[in-house]
């Protein structure tokens, strides 16, 4: 039984291996959730399996609750949430690391490390530390998750001494693990949760709104490695390659939104980006200029006379759900004989990817979606840029006014085109709180209003 349970695990490992793969791309995404699926039925079938495990009432009444939960979340989830539902579900994970450290502390016995009292230095190390990742993954996703849903506020939340803290409990989480390894006292055990517990808080509050992407990727790392950790603790081979998967790509992704952004890992950590921006916008000198603005006939008797139109969705597009009315424009655009594609930031909307996720959900074609690196230098030779709902992304500020929250942040070269439609409610600055020079260039005319409904009076001219 050992045997085929290994080469069962191994099976599972390649698939999620080549899951993994196929995610890194539109066109096999789906072909690689498929193979994540089947690897996972396949683990989960290979431990329940295991002639250890005895509550098989239990493990069954688990699975209908957490199917049926999983179930309704997914028919009722939209497009648009799904940044704070890949948070929430990293905080599972990382509470479950939490729990399964917790039983094998209690009940080492079972897990074949020992007697109570006498388990190994080895497996305490891992088992602490693997309790520590997954409790600070559990309560940062958390606030990560109630910063995307609006429950705790985007703003970074800063107060004096706060990295000092943020060190003090460091210092005392690796003291009280080393403590815990030495003395296997439940107490050191509870006081490493509650205090990882509290740096995961204390880690994300400071950091605002411009950088939640960077936080999922990170979150996603440390709920892998957390995962990791346990099956080093529990000596579960396919445990500890598929927590490696997760915390090694989430780490390449963290650092890929970083170089997107112009910033280190340790600055997003460290900094709360946007802060004493969004701080001084909010009390500082009003901006008394006034942009040009347009409405939505004007933008369609120009696209229908263009023959080069680049659309740059951002979240303004996903609030409005206005992909579906943005692939409709963009199909009657393309009948009239544009050529029409899309520019995705890699920081655009609040996860990697939350763009083209929105754009595939509404059917648009992979080879017209490319990224920043790709379509960037296009735009000076492009007659119209539409841009929806795409703001500290589009800000020339960036590469012009060093004294900018986002000075050095590559950005997608729109003010270079012929002409810019600006679609927004108002004029807001973005997650920044830098006010979008673009808004006043002289090409640039803003379309205010619901994105969706503009793109729909703008479906309407082009029909006429």
């Amino acid at each position: 039984m050992s045997n085929l349970s290994t080469v069962a695990y191994l099976v599972s490992s390649v698939l999620f291996i080549m899951s993994l793969r196929g995610l890194s791309h539109p066109t096999t995404a789906r072909k690689g959730n498929f193979y994540g699926i089947i690897g996972m039925t396949i683990a989960i079938l290979t431990t329940v399996a295991n002639p250890g495990v005895l509550s098989y009432k239990e493990i069954g009444t688990a699975f209908v609750i957490g199917g049926l939960i999983g179930s309704v979340i997914a028919t009722r989830i939209q497009m648009t949430a799904l940044p704070q539902l890949v948070a929430a579900f990293h905080s599972l994970v990382g509470l479950a690391a939490v729990f399964v450290a917790a039983a094998a502390f209690y009940n080492p016995t079972a897990f074949n490390l020992g007697t109570e009292g006498n388990i190994p230095l080895g497996s305490l190390i891992e088992m602490a530390i693997g309790t520590a990742i997954g409790a600070v993954t559990f309560t940062g996703s958390i606030i990560a998750f109630g910063k995307l849903q609006g429950f705790v506020s985007g703003n970074p939340l800063v107060f004096k001494g706060q990295h000092f803290l943020n060190l003090l409990l460091g210092l005392s989480i690796i003291g009280l693990i080393a403590k815990f390894c030495i003395d296997q006292n439940p107490e050191f055990f509870w006081l490493i949760v509650a205090a990882s517990f509290l740096i995961g808080v204390l880690l994300i509050v400071p950091i605002g709104g411009a950088d939640m992407p960077v936080i999922v990727s990170m979150l996603n790392s440390y709920s892998g490695w957390a995962a990791a950790g346990i099956g080093f603790t529990l000596s579960n081979n396919l445990l500890i390659i598929t927590g490696a998967l997760v915390g090694s790509s989430g780490a390449i992704l963290s650092y890929i939104m970083c170089k997107g952004m112009n910033r280190s890992f340790f600055n997003v950590l460290l900094g709360g980006f946007g802060g004493e921006q969004a701080a001084s916008s909010s009390g500082g000198e009003k901006d008394d200029r006034q942009p040009k603005q347009g409405n939505s006939a004007d933008a369609a008797f120009m696209m229908k006379n263009s023959k080069t139109i680049i659309i740059v969705p951002g979240y303004g597009m996903a609030v409005a759900q206005a992909q579906h009315a943005l692939r409709e424009m963009g199909d009657l655009l393309k009948a009239a004989g544009a050529e029409v594609r899309y520019a995705i930031h890699p920081v655009a909307g609040r996860m990697p990817g939350h763009m083209n996720v929105l754009l595939a959900e509404a059917n648009v074609p992979y080879d017209e979606v490319l990224e920043l690196d790709e379509i960037n230098r296009d735009f000076s030779d492009t007659d119209v840029a539409f841009v929806i709902g795409a703001n500290d992304v589009t800000n020339p500020a960036a590469k012009t006014d060093k004294t900018s929250a986002i000075y050095g942040m590559p950005i997608l070269d729109v003010e270079n085109a012929g002409q810019v439609f600006f679609v927004k409610r108002g004029m807001a600055s973005g997650y920044a709180g830098v006010q979008n020079e673009l808004f006043f260039r002289d090409n640039t005319l803003m379309l205010f209003g619901d994105a969706k409904k503009v793109c729909e009076d703008i479906i309407k001219g082009l029909e006429d």
